[in-house]
């Protein structure tokens, strides 16, 4: 506030109009100039996190797929209310509903076929609303202090003056997808930068063929060898020191599990060495040099003439059952090359099953840590009753009331069974964070279902025989019933905020929006 006072002075009767108080509030209320701000100041929360979770895996960080500003912005505002504080609660930037929403082509699936400017155009807009929902909430608490200082209120003055000050941001970490890079190591690296210029402390990559790569609970996945993804992650480190962000974070994603292809058969310089490991889980036939057919691709290991099967797409395939092993050998290097997360993409959510491949890696790296999906791809419900299912019978109790298959049915909601599975569900991200070593757990995309779910819940209603009670019901009364923010959806939209600015600017002369004919006032009390 004295530096405004004394540059207003300085400047005289041209700033003799702008009062430093109203400044002051406005430089408060945008704490973050530029997005490499707020990657420098979310790499410092992240990696606090990821020591602590070092220290009691109880430490586990959370975050829910978001495809919009106002979403993102939402949810941390929901967060704040419930819990009092953002601690450990991040955002996560889905690659999936970047295609399959945001794209200037229509709904895409997640192949990597969307316009890659597309994705640091989201983080800079995710920013932009939590940026927006820090401004509106210091505002009604300028609203209410001014308010105070009027009444002479001693009391509620200094407490919220203690609020302001003491302000903590709805900014939190982002994760962000950039897929296999969308090309070769510059194109990864022009992109990741980007990338951390729009705010993204954290950027995911995986070890896909960018022109080939799929979503990873598809099928038809191919992998690259080491060296091609090291050399990605190798990109990005550049791109996070080049823009002096020294402590971005990158999570290196693991397809391999799901796998069973490779475009490339690896460079090797000598038996043992990263490309002779990544070749020996090529599934190859030993060839007799006099019956050689035309266009066989050779490859030499032990003194032995091996073939790679070789696909009509011109892909290779992997030994069946080498995905695990696979899997863990990409962990290792990855770290090794420079990655400090890891993610690996599974087919189930089995604490035990992550857990296996976690053991083997810490064997090598004691502190590895895992970014796990929680994923709306995976049938929870019939996944973790199975699981239940399977328990009981090898402990010899009596599963003949369960049909395995079935289990998914309505007809097992009210079972012990279903109860058991509802509770390692609940428990399982604490569960895998302290067996698993997840240090994050995120859904990809929670916002895509939820959005779907409550649309199909209110066109149902509303073009029904509720008509317009549907809405008013289901929506407006429970948004005032739980104090949803955006119930007043003039003030979410910044109208209070302009209504601010046009005093600072106009004075006494404001035509203001929050008059007595506001029809927002009708929920002053919600």
């Amino acid at each position: 506030m004295s530096e405004l006072n004394e540059t207003i002075a300085a400047n005289g009767a041209p700033w003799g109009a702008i009062d430093a108080e109203s400044a002051a509030r406005m430089v408060v209320q945008n704490r973050f100039r530029t997005g490499l701000d707020i990657a420098r100041y979310t790499a410092k929360i992240m990696r606090e996190d990821m020591e602590a979770y070092d220290r009691d895996p109880a430490n586990y960080t959370q975050s829910l797929g978001t495809w919009h500003g106002f979403i993102a912005q939402q949810k941390m505002i929901s967060i704040k209310k419930h819990f009092g504080n953002t601690k450990r609660r991040y955002l996560y930037l889905s690659g999936w509903m970047v295609a399959a929403l945001r794209s200037e082509f229509g709904p895409l699936p997640d192949q990597s076929m969307h316009e890659k400017t597309s994705v640091p155009n989201l983080i800079e807009e995710l920013y932009t609303f939590l940026n927006q929902a820090d401004a509106r909430e210091l505002g009604g608490l300028f609203r209410e202090l001014d308010a105070a200082k009027e009444a002479n209120d001693a009391v509620n003055t200094q407490r919220l003056i203690k609020e302001i000050d003491e302000h903590e941001t709805h900014v939190v970490p982002i994760i962000a997808d950039i897929d296999a890079g969308f090309g070769n190591a510059e194109a990864t690296y022009l992109l990741a930068k980007k990338m951390i210029e729009a705010g993204a402390c954290a950027l995911q990559i995986e070890n896909q063929v960018s022109d080939e790569k799929q979503c990873g609970h598809q099928d038809g996945k191919v992998t690259v060898p080491h060296e091609e993804f090291h050399q990605k992650i190798r990109a990005i480190r550049y791109a996070f020191l080049e823009l002096g962000v020294p402590e971005g974070i990158i999570v290196a994603r693991t397809d391999s599990l799901g796998a069973g292809l490779t475009k490339s058969i690896a460079y090797s310089k000598e038996p043992g060495d990263l490309g002779d490991q990544y070749n020996s889980f090529l599934d190859c036939d030993e060839v007799d040099a006099a019956d050689i057919k035309n266009g066989q691709v050779f490859i030499s290991r032990d003194g032995k003439l091996l073939a790679p099967k070789r696909l009509p797409s011109n892909l290779y395939q992997f030994r069946p059952g080498t995905g695990e092993d696979r899997c863990v050998l990409d962990c290792i290097t990855a770290l090794e090359a420079g990655a400090d997360l890891l993610w690996i993409e599974t087919e189930k959510p089995h604490v035990e099953q992550i857990a296996g491949m976690v053991d083997r890696v810490r064997e090598v790296i004691p502190n590895a840590k895992l970014v796990y999906n929680n994923s709306p791809s995976f049938n929870w419900t019939l996944n973790f009753r199975q699981q239940v299912y399977d328990a009981w019978a090898e402990a010899g109790k009596d599963v003949s009331a369960f049909d395995r298959d079935r289990l998914m049915s309505i007809d097992y909601d009210g079972t012990e069974l279903a109860a058991e599975a509802d509770e390692k569900i609940r428990t399982f991200q604490a569960d895998a964070a302290k067996r698993a070593g997840i240090f994050h757990h995120l859904i990809t995309l929670p916002t895509y279902h939820t959005a779907a779910l409550s649309t199909d819940n209110l066109a149902r209603e509303y073009f029904g025989e509720q008509a317009m009670l549907g809405y008013v019901k289901n929506v407006q009364r429970e948004e005032i019933r739980q104090g949803i923010a955006c119930v007043k959806h003039q003030n979410m939209a910044g109208s209070d905020m302009g209504d601010d600015h046009k005093d600072y600017f106009a004075g006494e002369a404001a035509l203001k929006a929050g008059g007595k004919d506001n029809t927002m006032n009708q929920f002053a009390a919600a």
